[in-house]
């Protein structure tokens, strides 16, 4: 999500209060927040839920954007973690439903593409590794879906440079045996 000078703009004159911006700038993201979370999610349905979630979350939080990085950095983890909870959030609500109310139904594989069966998979590992290792989940998710060099990861972190490549590592390990020999990671 490379954003140009004038949304950075927007985004600092936001941040300060002004509202007229906040208004511009959100109408500016939204195409791009949408593509972010269609990446992340396999259903257009859920990306868009998310979408909206993180719009929200921007106008919400936009007085704690700082301008030590970019705007577009920071939006990034927004839409990653929104898309993210939207995930858990579906996921909750369907484990929640009784067969008496509506059966879940697993998707139809005749019908989901394999990258959405791929990605279903890579958030359930995901997942489980926040469960487990919520700091390897962090760096992971700032290098791999945020896609942060390894030097803006640990700025964002506020750990040294050799600990995040360490906690990448580990997570790629720790997402690659829960995923199996059948996916390979960056």
């Amino acid at each position: 999500m490379a954003l140009d000078e004038l949304t950075e703009e927007l985004a600092r004159s936001a941040a300060g209060g002004d509202h007229r911006a906040l208004g511009e700038l959100l109408k500016r993201i939204e195409p791009d927040v949408l593509r972010h979370c269609a990446r992340i999610l396999p259903y257009h349905q859920d990306a868009e839920e998310a979408c909206q979630d993180t719009l929200l979350a921007v106008a919400r939080n936009i007085a704690r954007f700082e301008g030590r990085a970019r705007f577009s950095t920071w939006l990034h983890i927004v839409t990653a973690n929104c898309a993210r909870t939207t995930y858990r959030s579906l996921k909750r609500r369907a484990a929640e439903q009784t067969s008496e109310e509506l059966p879940v139904q697993k998707p139809d594989v005749r019908r989901v593409s394999v990258i959405a069966g791929s990605r279903l998979d890579l958030l359930e590992a995901m997942e489980a590794l926040e469960a487990d290792k919520p700091d390897l989940a962090q760096a992971l998710v700032l290098r791999d879906i945020v896609q942060l060099d390894y030097n803006e990861v640990a700025e964002q972190l506020g750990i040294p440079l050799g600990t995040a490549k360490s906690r990448i590592h580990q997570a790629r390990k720790y997402v690659q045996a829960a995923l199996g020999d059948t996916y390979r990671l960056s």
